[in-house]
């Protein structure tokens, strides 16, 4: 018996952390005035119900280096179907993004705040994807991404069609040092 349930127990894990590992940010725009959104793909085959996830955020330089400082959890009845995407905007972006939009949210960045996809709770969860990051350092402006200065900052960065993963909180990994080695395309 206590052999079928921990082998139980880890099917479950292995399954929740396969489904998890199939939800990543596919795109991430800080335009002019409100323009800004995130969008979360479900690169799986089956629906993934977000109740779980959250997308916790630092403003600029974070007050503990590593920590989050702000929790946001997506609303309540938030689902992605496989394939499709999640969108999070800001209330008052031009109506072309409002068109896509799933949910609002006013704090989006401004280039130098660090957002996480992460799945579990405030007190303990797995950082499935970032961008940026939660580092002691205020990245001024915004990361450099894809050999880009300030590539956060007033640009849309859409992941490359060969990313189906999260970097799992490694940014600077993801966002390469140039075009070449970057999982971003930087418009």
């Amino acid at each position: 018996m206590r052999t079928r349930f921990f082998n139980f127990i880890g099917a479950l894990i292995f399954v929740t952390s396969f489904i998890n590992a199939q939800l990543f940010i596919s795109e991430a725009a800080e335009g002019s005035s409100n323009n800004k959104y995130l969008e979360f793909y479900n690169a799986g085959s089956e629906t993934i119900d977000l109740s779980g996830f959250a997308y916790p955020n630092v403003s600029n330089a974070p007050s503990v280096p590593g920590e989050y400082e702000y929790w946001n959890a997506f609303d309540d009845g938030a689902l992605v179907a496989p394939g499709d995407v999640y969108v999070v905007c800001h209330g008052s972006a031009d109506a072309t993004i409002q068109a896509e939009c799933d949910e609002t949210f006013t704090y989006l960045s401004n280039g130098d705040d660090g957002f996480c996809l992460v799945y579990g709770s405030e007190n303990s969860f797995q950082t499935l994807d970032c961008i940026g990051d939660w580092s002691a350092t205020d990245p001024g402006d915004g990361w450099t991404v894809a050999g880009v200065a300030n590539g956060t900052k007033d640009h849309t960065l859409v992941r490359k069609p060969n990313v189906t993963l999260g970097n799992q909180g490694n940014w600077s990994l993801s966002a390469g040092t140039n075009t070449d080695d970057s999982e971003w395309i930087v418009y």
